[in-house]
């Protein structure tokens, strides 16, 4: 496939990912690497090129180049617009998501760990980092560490995400891919290091390991996020929940499993502004007969039949407006003109009626 490589998007110690067009418009992401280095993103393009979900950033080729005197080995993938989690922390100044966000991409990322753990792999490097956003939501993307779940091989991923069991050497399965959603849920949330006030890696690992202690799980989160964090995060590989018993979670039920949607057909406030700021969080402690969300991101996962109903409700509710002038109505205002050259209004002004009762429009 013929195609032109664009613009850097992001840098690692040895790999570039670039975007690229294709011939035939196609816009995707490449990873490269020098070919005498490009031991670990072979490995990725092995486990990509056998898996197919809609949670997994989706496989699209590789390919050897020759750039500057050099051979290049290019894995082409799918192209995520909106970047990495961390990505979309970093440019809100480090702060956390949207709990919709939250709550959206955590159930996006346990769907596709399921997927894997059924294929038998172990992604072993879960992080903020390398969850990918696109339009429909989160992918799991970077199989650099990737492994068989019982191919032997050596401990692989970041220290600040890796469970006790790993941080110890004794395995790396998917009981670890758990522990390290449980930290990115944490970083979702906090917008920061799932262990806080450490940076040393060795410092950081002896902690995980011997130090009997969970990261810390944020005191606004209510029960229910608690608790499924608190799932994630048991110290006991053979205790922790798989990704399947997590799919289950009442924590993650907030969705309609039917339609992969936020349920709002129910919101238990009489205000238009509320319930547009209304934050999941509070909803998630509501009765289960009450169900209320947060709408950060309705316009995308509401369905406009539940829009108008609830429109209409509201509408049940208050006065109906009068929005046309009265015939006795004289008291109008200038609200706009345009003038042309010999400072005469044209068509374009707009007037409008003082008082309650008004029209706008071209007189």
């Amino acid at each position: 496939m013929g195609w032109t490589r664009g613009p850097v998007l992001g840098r690692g110690s040895s790999a570039t990912v670039s975007t690229a067009t294709s011939t035939s418009g196609e816009v995707f992401a490449v990873k490269s690497m020098e070919l005498s280095q490009a031991q670990s993103l072979r490995k990725e393009q092995y486990f990509l090129s056998t898996l197919s979900s809609p949670y997994v950033v989706s496989y699209k080729g590789c390919e050897v180049t020759k750039e500057d005197n050099k051979l290049m080995y290019n894995l082409l993938m799918q192209y995520m617009p909106f970047g990495s989690i961390v990505d979309g922390i970093n440019g809100r100044n480090g702060g956390g998501l949207k709990s919709s966000e939250i709550l959206r991409y955590t159930r996006e990322i346990v769907r596709g760990l399921e997927y894997l753990h059924s294929r038998g792999v172990v992604h072993c490097d879960i992080k903020g980092g390398n969850v990918l956003i696109d339009e429909s939501g989160a992918k799991i993307g970077d199989f650099g560490c990737a492994k068989w779940v019982d191919e032997v091989a050596p401990i692989c991923g970041t220290p600040m995400f890796m469970a006790p069991e790993v941080a110890r050497g004794e395995e790396q399965g998917f009981p670890a891919d758990v522990w390290a959603l449980g930290c990115t849920v944490i970083e979702m949330a906090t917008g920061g290091s799932p262990w806080s006030n450490v940076t040393d890696a060795v410092s950081v690992l002896y902690r995980i390991a011997f130090s009997g202690e969970i990261p810390e799980i944020p005191d606004e989160f209510p029960d229910q996020a608690k608790d499924f964090v608190r799932k994630c995060l048991n110290r006991d590989p053979r205790e922790r929940w798989t990704a399947k018993q997590l799919l289950k979670h009442p924590f993650l039920h907030q969705f309609d499993d039917n339609s992969k949607q936020m349920i709002c057909e129910k919101v238990y406030t009489d205000s238009p502004t509320s319930i547009l700021d209304q934050d999941v969080w509070n909803s998630m402690e509501e009765p289960s007969t009450s169900s209320s969300l947060g709408t950060d991101f309705a316009s995308s996962t509401c369905s406009s039949n539940s829009l108008r109903q609830r429109i209409k409700q509201l509408a049940d509710k208050s006065e109906i407006p009068k929005w046309r002038c009265q015939k006795e109505e004289t008291k109008w205002i200038t609200i706009r003109i345009n003038e042309d050259s010999d400072g005469k209004a044209n068509s374009g002004a707009v007037t409008g009626a003082v008082g309650n009762e008004m029209e706008v429009g071209a007189p």
